[in-house]
């Protein structure tokens, strides 16, 4: 018996009073937050050490100085401007995590750490860069970035020749699946090898391939060569009165888009009304785009149900972040005379350098549906 459930007891059968045991399992959710704030601090403070080791502390890609975001399925701690190429490829060939921004357990932490780092990671992806090609430098352009990036991680053309002869189809994601991120990587990406492979037999919905198809395909010509102004922190918090789209129920999962990337939460089974919590990372381009947002019925054998869509306009929460960091440095007085306008109608709130917006969307071109969502804008900064 655990010592909560004996001290429950132990009060009830003393005559403990309601208030009294309300009270016990207050304290008892209370110790169990501070638990996980104090687990996720201590794996940040490590990933922090790691980071200070001799090679972390340089971009992998451009050795721009004092990286903040990983590759976690690769182990590369790479600067921002990097950073976003990475995102702009797809979390098949590279998962990026912000450092500080994103929640980190001990267990993530150490899955990066077994990857070894800048040093490993260059080791193997860049052992045979011809003599006649320059690495980008930190102050290379977008598309210099961009050409490197993808040549040493989805073309793989700097590894060792025995290599690349061993496994030249392997996507860089797969080649080191022992950890747990890595392993999660792994299935979603062998699950859309066999989506793809089925899918001329199985298409039944063009708003799904819209959805997934047209960033992927405008990636490969343009990812990566547009300049980020900040990162949108997705908080997909749940789903309410979502459609059946199988017998008697669905499987949810969410997906949004931003330009040319996507990221999707995971799937939720058997639920209409399904709570995921789920914190998503996307770059803002310069020209801000409206954040798409698709649920989908997750099928095994067919393609997957399309559950409803939305369009949320970002621009507002932009502007009210750039006022709040203006603010901040500069304390301009019109700069905060803009950032009350924008927040006037309540929705968007702006507290200790943070610019958020809560959100209860409801779910266009389907029977019904809401999402409730918290978006956040982080400066690149951070």
């Amino acid at each position: 018996m655990s010592a909560r459930k004996e001290r429950r007891d132990a009060d009830h059968s003393s005559g403990a009073s309601l208030f009294d045991l309300l009270s016990l399992d207050d304290e008892e959710n209370y110790s169990d937050e501070l638990n996980e704030e104090m687990s996720s601090e201590s794996a940040k403070q490590k990933l922090s050490s790691f980071l200070s080791e001799s090679g972390n502390e340089l971009c992998a890609d451009c050795r721009s100085p004092d990286p903040k975001w990983v590759s976690a399925n690769l182990g590369a701690f790479v600067c921002i401007k990097c950073s976003g190429i990475h995102r702009s490829l797809g979390v098949h060939i590279s998962k990026i995590l912000s450092v500080n921004l994103d929640e980190w357990t001990e267990e993530d932490v150490d899955s990066v750490i077994k990857l070894g780092g800048n040093a490993a990671v260059n080791m193997k992806y860049e052992h045979s860069i011809p003599n006649n090609y320059r690495k980008p430098q930190p102050d290379s352009s977008i598309d210099d970035r961009t050409d490197f990036i993808k040549r040493k991680y989805v073309m793989q053309q700097f590894l060792n020749a025995e290599e690349q002869l061993s496994c030249p189809f392997i996507p860089a994601a797969l080649q080191c699946s022992a950890t747990g991120v890595n392993s999660v990587v792994e299935k979603k990406y062998l699950n859309s090898m066999r989506m793809h492979n089925f899918s001329q037999a199985f298409l039944n919905t063009r708003k799904r391939k819209d959805a997934e198809q047209k960033p992927a395909k405008i990636s490969n010509s343009t990812a990566g060569m547009v300049e980020f102004v900040g990162m949108i922190k997705v908080n997909v918090v749940k789903g309410t009165n979502l459609v059946i789209r199988d017998v008697r129920s669905s499987d949810p999962y969410v997906m949004l888009s931003l330009g040319n990337q996507s990221v999707k939460t995971r799937v939720i089974k058997s639920t209409l009304n399904p709570v995921w919590n789920e914190k998503l990372m996307l770059s803002i381009p310069d020209d801000v785009p409206p954040l798409i947002v698709n649920v989908f019925d997750k099928d095994k054998f067919t393609t997957d149900d399309f559950m409803g869509e939305a369009e949320i306009d970002i621009r507002p929460l932009v502007s009210a972040a750039k006022a709040v960091e203006n603010s901040n440095a500069k304390g301009s007085s019109k700069q905060l005379e803009k950032m009350a306008e924008v927040i006037s109608d309540g929705v968007i709130t702006a507290a200790e350098g943070k610019t958020k917006q809560d959100i209860a969307l409801k779910l266009q071109n389907v029977e019904s549906g809401e999402l409730q969502l918290e978006i956040e804008c982080v400066a690149l900064s951070q």
